[in-house]
């Protein structure tokens, strides 16, 4: 099978191996670059003056303006003005459509959005039609917000923010497999039309690099990880793979999930890349539905980049990831991916429960191994874990650790600086990576991370080397998380619940005194 990719030929046997041993099945990276002694978080002088600027300068922040837009637009100027103070230079903006009828309810992800999605543009036929696929259907407009929108980008643009779209505006028709195979140009199409209708708009990000692959070993968010869709058959069929070897090996390795025991683990889990290989038992069919994911994957993201280099203007390409302990499973390698794009946005998403979080994910994987191996013990599940991932967790050794340990300091300084290290080695231009993050209340409904953690959570990714983070609300920043952002990255906000700008997530101090006002105000 012909490989498109730019290096125009199959997987080298070296970048294959090497991504085994430091991503899959290879031993805890954070053994290997972690330094032994990390400098203290806060000096002795800073600690005496409750400062919380971040050593080694300020760090730029940029702000995720999530759905629904309309929340954003109706007081964006005396927003902006609050983050600028804050040190913000960026914002991505998304999704590209309106809302009708909105009504926010709770739901398995924070606040989800009832009611019919409009576009914020109307469609240009004549773009789709160069590209040789069809328009969108046409649909109702709201004028009146498209306007205000568009003003909103204006003012974004005019403070000399970079702004990003996530995913373009709306997508037409597709060409058949046989010719695109990755609807790279279908793709192509819908941002250019995006970018037709918003000139103040840099670039267009898309959440998962746009080839992630399902990495929860239980089925979790709509997916596991051994699993080959339907449609992933029909694209990896017209490439040329074969894919009843990739379905063998999938469920080869799914089958060795169902047969471990406590000698086999006891042995082989400690022996770095070839125990991994003997404990889980990698046979040419498993190798190569490893191979053939990483390799599609390249492939998809190559034909992106090239339809995305026939644009009639510049238009930046960012790609959200997981964070590395995952990205080689999700098959989002940093190093060979990281040509294609102008930025990746590895996501430091921590909590756990929910979905996405590091936490959550290392237990479903714990608890499922534990399921299927009941005479494993919990601690020999999480060396089961360590074994495929390369990850242990600072102080955590049971399922109930987690929420009685929680995040200890060693966490912060061990896991997140070697994972925000391990992506700023691979990808090899700090200019290029900014750090997705979340925490706040319910991060993708997992349980809450409080400020703290997120003041460790960007102390240490910077001590690694990042030098920007998106910021993604859950769904609005509250008072807590702007406070941190704003000391670490600007002029630190003043929070005084009378003053030009309020965090909406918080509510203010007389919420609760049912209306009545001090009768001696002091």
């Amino acid at each position: 099978m012909r490989n498109t990719d730019a290096g125009q030929g199959r997987i080298k046997r070296r970048d294959f191996v090497t991504g085994m041993m430091l991503g899959t099945l290879g031993g805890s990276i954070a053994e290997i670059i972690s330094p032994s002694q990390v400098e203290a978080r806060v000096g002795n002088q800073e600690a005496a003056t409750g400062a919380a600027e971040a050593p080694g300068g300020k760090m730029v922040p940029w702000v995720f303006l999530h759905n629904p837009l309309e929340r954003w637009m109706s007081d964006y100027q005396r927003t902006f003005d609050a983050w600028e103070e804050g040190g913000v230079r960026g914002i991505l903006v998304g999704y590209v459509r309106f809302y009708q009828g909105v009504t926010p309810f709770e739901k398995s992800y924070g606040y989800q959005y009832t009611g019919v999605q409009l576009p914020t543009y109307a469609p240009d036929p004549k773009v789709y039609a160069a590209f040789g696929v069809a328009p969108p259907r046409q649909e109702p407009r709201q004028p009146e917000k498209e306007k205000m929108f568009l003003a909103m980008l204006e003012n974004a643009a005019s403070r000399g923010w970079e702004v990003l779209f996530f995913g373009p505006g709306q997508s037409g028709g597709s060409r058949p497999l046989s010719e695109d195979p990755y609807n790279a140009i279908g793709f192509a199409a819908a941002v250019q039309d995006t970018m037709n209708a918003f000139p103040h708009a840099h670039g267009i990000v898309m959440d998962g690099a746009l080839s992630e692959h399902n990495y929860e070993l239980a089925f979790h968010h709509g997916g596991e990880a051994f699993e080959i869709s339907d449609g992933e058959k029909a694209v990896l069929s017209a490439t040329g793979v074969d894919v009843g070897r990739m379905e063998r090996g999938a469920a080869h390795l799914l089958e060795q999930f169902h047969h471990l025991t406590p000698s086999r683990v006891r042995y082989y889990a400690p022996g770095g890349v070839l125990g991994g290989l003997a404990l889980f038992d990698f046979n040419e069919d498993a190798l190569y539905w490893f191979r053939m994911r990483q390799e599609g994957a390249v492939r998809q993201v190559a034909a992106i980049h090239e339809q995305m280099g026939k644009l009639n203007r510049k238009v930046k390409l960012g790609g959200i990831t997981r964070i590395s302990t995952f990205s080689l499973l999700t098959t989002q390698d940093y190093a060979r991916m990281n040509p294609y794009f102008d930025y990746l946005f590895p996501k430091l998403y921590f909590w756990n429960r929910g979905f996405d979080g590091m936490y959550g994910t290392i237990a479903r994987w714990v608890e499922k191994i534990s399921e299927c191996n009941p005479q494993l013990s919990e601690r020999e599940c999480f060396t089961v874990v360590k074994a495929w991932f390369g990850l242990e967790l600072p102080g955590i050794h049971s399922l109930e650790d987690m929420d009685e340990v929680g995040f200890p300091e060693a966490f912060f300084k061990e896991v997140v600086y070697s994972e925000m290290q391990r992506a700023l080695a691979a990808i090899g231009d700090e200019n290029k990576v900014i750090g997705w993050v979340s925490s706040g209340r319910s991060p993708h409904a997992g349980d809450p991370m409080p400020s703290a953690d997120l003041y460790r959570i960007l102390i240490e990714a910077q001590r690694a080397g990042m030098k920007r983070f998106v910021y993604h609300p859950d769904f609005n920043l509250g008072a807590s998380e702007w406070e941190v952002i704003s000391g670490l990255c600007g002029k630190r906000w003043k929070e005084d619940p009378q003053g030009k700008y309020w965090p909406e997530d918080t509510p203010k101090p007389d919420t609760f005194s049912g209306g009545r006002k001090p009768k001696h105000p002091l």
